[in-house]
């Protein structure tokens, strides 16, 4: 399925092309259709676009002289990262030229002192966690696609993650952007300074606008105390009213050190131990709803914490069953079959997905009503509702009927969109918590937000980007 119909691929000029090769180097200007396909789809293989060119940047430098050559020739560009966006906002739907920044993948300075870190855009965000935890530092942005998403990327869609709850959303972990602009300005904005009130805040208009505005070279990222103890369970109840309960109790007992609660519905984990490699069910028997929680704290106090939660919510009713991790590899497994978990819907057929928020005490019924719209509207059709319950996001996906057409399902999916945005707005939730708009959303958009903020949103994209040359098409 391609949501955007694409119009036929600009002509670069072979002298054009000649001048973009000479930025980078031979090496790294790809015009060969076969290496050039990896970049012109993504892994759900639901956006197809197509390119003449696609340049590696090895430099800030170098961005800044694409974009000016860019902008002396209005030719139009799509910044990507680890191309593991699901809105379609990395994927060069008309030919654009495409801008990887997979080769700006220095860790430009570790500052333990002071929180730090400074990374290039291009850096996989499960280096940055790792390089933070060499220095007995902590970076808690943790998504499934961490093994190959970028910082850049992450901040570009603001990815929010398992870890959201505790820490924040990508925003909310960057002090600082260095941003080359449309016409090859470099705005400095790095800092390592948690407090500066000299003028606008520039580089958070950076962050979630999907390249729209401006290309994110490097950013100055804050880094956390590690913690010393990390404990988790796997949890067994009745519903999302259950989850919501435990959830209370859960913050009342572990405070700040609650880091992650995944509520799971019984079909999701269902698929993952089905379709999942070397994925296995961690309770004895099945349950109607899963709570994946973790406590992770700076003294060795999280286990009883934990076990305090869990025999109080055994005691209320709350809780039917439940397994405390007893090593790291039970825990990785636990988390492996939450990450797989959109994977695993592959094998069941078409998937129509959501990426969407609601207050926190909304979510059972959010739940409730959508999955019984979804299923008067197509018969058959089977909810698969996940996601981030201490922050209201959940990925409310709808796998086809069984045995039902594929094509014909996924055709439908403006329709069934429009019935679950519905209950999410009048919820006062947002149709888009955490993957961005890109094209997936960019219709709906100035629907669901509010006009001015609209006109505003539509100037400042044509005072930094007045030509339309930055990831045309996405978001506006």
């Amino acid at each position: 399925m391609n949501l955007v119909q694409p119009s036929p691929a600009p002509q670069l000029s072979p002298e054009l092309i000649a001048r973009f090769r000479f930025i980078v180097g031979d090496r790294y200007a790809v015009t060969d259709a076969a290496d050039i396909a990896p970049y012109v789809t993504e892994e759900r293989n639901l956006f197809h676009g197509h390119s003449p060119l696609v340049l590696r940047p090895g430099s800030t430098a170098e961005v800044s002289a694409i974009c000016k050559l860019a902008t002396q020739h209005r030719i139009a560009l799509v910044p990507q990262g680890g191309n593991t966006g699901l809105v379609g906002g990395q994927t060069p739907h008309n030919g654009e030229v495409v801008i990887s920044m997979r080769r700006l993948d220095r860790i430009r300075d570790v500052d333990p002192a002071s929180n730090t870190m400074t990374c290039e855009a291009g850096v996989v965000l499960q280096v940055a966690q790792q390089r933070a935890a060499e220095v007995d530092r902590l970076f808690p942005l943790s998504l499934g696609a961490e093994g190959s998403c970028t910082i850049g990327g992450n901040l570009s869609t603001n990815a929010g993650g398992t870890a959201a709850l505790a820490y924040g959303v990508a925003r909310e972990m960057a002090l600082g952007l260095e941003v080359v602009l449309a016409d090859g300005r470099i705005l400095d904005a790095l800092t390592k300074l948690k407090k500066d009130n000299t003028g606008y805040n520039l580089h958070n208009l950076f962050i979630g606008a999907e390249g729209t505005l401006g290309i994110i070279t490097a950013a100055t990222l804050k880094l956390f105390a590690r913690p010393r103890a990390v404990e988790t369970a796997f949890v067994g109840l009745k519903s999302p009213a259950d989850a919501l309960k435990l959830l209370a109790i859960s913050r009342a007992e572990a405070a700040g050190s609650l880091t992650s609660f995944e509520l799971l519905a019984d079909i999701a984990v269902d698929f993952s131990v089905r379709h999942g490699i070397d994925v296995r069910a961690p309770l004895a028997a099945k349950h109607p709803w899963y709570v994946l929680m973790e406590l992770s704290s700076l003294r060795d106090e999280a286990r009883g914490t934990l076990e305090a939660i869990l025999e109080r919510g055994m005691e209320d009713g709350i809780v039917d069953d439940a397994a405390i991790a007893a090593s790291l590899a039970q825990r990785q497994a636990f988390w492996k079959l939450r990450d797989e978990m959109s994977s695993a819907q592959k094998p069941e057929g078409g998937s129509i997905k959501h990426d969407v928020s609601v207050p926190v005490a909304a979510v059972p019924d959010f739940i409730a009503e959508a999955n019984a719209a979804v299923v008067k509207l197509i018969p058959g059709s089977r909810p698969v509702p996940f996601g981030h319950l201490g922050d209201g996001n959940i990925h409310y996906n709808v796998s086809q009927p069984v045995g039902a057409d594929g094509a014909a399902f996924m055709a439908r999916w403006h329709e069934v969109n429009a019935v679950v945005f519905d209950i999410v707005l009048r919820m006062g939730g947002s149709i888009s918590a955490e993957h961005g708009i890109g094209v997936l959303k960019r219709d709906e958009l100035p629907e669901v937000k509010d006009k001015t903020a609209i006109e505003l949103m539509r100037g400042i994209k044509a005072m930094l980007d007045p030509l339309g040359i930055m990831n045309p098409g996405k978001v506006l």
